[in-house]
């Protein structure tokens, strides 16, 4: 099952965040992404679904054969020929992992897939069973676990680990459900589930209804031991839970979930998340959490004087911790005169206290016409001791 105190990444982005519609990689961006996953040392990497294509199978190859240190997993549905084609693409890793899945909702049985709930359970005894003979590490996934009728669900994840799955997967597949009904969820789980102890619990979550980050931490308070997360939360639909956050909830407020930590290269985080931007050409969005542009950028007045004076008073981590140079005071119409005295003294210019109000004067007529003051502006707001034409 693993050390208790550490939450397990399993890295899902080149898998499940693929899947975002125009993010498809070559197989040399797939490698150049899991070898900077590596870096950040995730400690699973889901590097694709080797029955989809011919090329997904050669891209999983190609990273089970080169990228170490880290678990190379491929995705397989619950047939045969899924889980040999997941098996040909792994066998070379340092530590395989076969990922099986397989739908337990009503509606996904009745409507998706045409069969009953005692098929479906021998579907798992079967495919579980096939992919340990082959593989000593086995994921098994209860495909939109959430709207699953819980007796059922107790069944196929008993089913599942006494067939030799070594992790078991939670997944709120469509982003349905609420971080206290997920928590309560896994808690059951561990209580009713036979053999539950002696696995790995997991959790992946979708963010439909935003949820996603906030599950997935309800999930750890209830016991799961590892998550599935991609970066940037790139993902189907609306994503899905996002690495970056889980990683420094768990580190910024380790009061809240028992002092649980994941193995995580913090500091790798921005470069991770800018990899898979340019990549991908998924844009991140600039208020994102932790890697977005303004994640540590302040442009209010009040905020760059408490900033100024203890960056405790509105940073909760430092942007250093996570890969950033430092915090950007934003200069614009909402910034005070602490904050442009700061930016002054940083481009070599000490002014007192008549010039730096009369600078200020300047520098507020100027912010009201243009978004942002670049330091070529402030330049010449000190230098000119004249209105700055807008046109600057």
């Amino acid at each position: 099952m693993g050390d208790p105190a550490v939450v397990k990444i399993f890295d899902t982005t080149l898998r499940d965040g693929e899947q975002s519609p125009g993010a498809t990689l070559t197989a040399t961006e797939k490698l150049q992404v899991a070898q900077q996953l590596a870096r950040l040392n995730v400690d699973i990497i889901e590097a694709g679904f080797p029955a989809a294509s011919p090329g997904d199978l050669a891209a999983v190859k190609a990273i089970a054969h080169s990228v170490r240190g880290v678990s190379i997993a491929a995705l397989a549905r619950a047939h045969k020929s899924d889980i040999d084609a997941a098996w040909e693409a792994i066998c070379d890793a340092e530590s395989p992992m076969i990922h099986v899945f397989l739908a337990t909702s009503d509606i996904h049985l009745q409507h998706k897939l045409g069969i009953s709930r005692e098929e479906a359970l021998k579907r798992v005894r079967t495919m579980v069973a096939y992919a340990r003979s082959l593989c000593p590490t086995v994921e098994f996934s209860a495909e939109d676990a959430t709207r699953s009728d819980r007796d059922f669900l107790c069944q196929i994840f008993e089913a599942a680990i006494a067939s030799g799955a070594t992790t078991v997967n939670v997944p709120d597949t469509v982003g349905y459900t609420f971080p206290n009904e997920y928590e309560a969820l896994f808690r059951m789980l561990r209580d009713r589930v036979p053999g539950m102890e002696q696995v790995t619990l997991s959790a992946h979550c979708h963010d439909d209804l935003g949820m996603a980050t906030a599950n997935t931490l309800a999930a750890i308070k209830g016991g799961a031991r590892q998550v599935e997360v991609t970066v940037n939360g790139v993902g189907e639909r609306a994503g899905n839970t996002a690495l970056e956050e889980v990683v420094m909830a768990l580190r910024t407020r380790p009061d809240t979930f028992g002092s649980v930590d994941t193995n995580i290269n913090a500091q790798e985080l921005l470069a991770t998340s800018q990899m898979v931007s340019q990549l991908t050409g998924i844009l991140v969005q600039p208020n994102k959490a932790i890697v977005g542009m303004n994640a540590f950028a302040h442009e209010a007045g009040i905020h760059q004087d408490g900033m100024l004076k203890n960056r405790m008073t509105y940073e909760i981590m430092t942007p250093q911790s996570v890969g950033w140079n430092d915090t950007n005071l934003i200069l614009g119409k909402h910034s005070g005169r602490h904050g442009l005295d700061a930016r002054l003294r940083k481009l070599g210019y000490k002014l007192d206290a008549e010039q730096l109000q009369s600078a200020y004067s300047r520098f507020v007529a100027l912010a009201d016409q243009k978004k942002l003051i670049t330091d070529a502006d402030l330049s010449y707001i000190v230098e000119s001791g004249q209105e700055t034409p807008a046109a600057v």
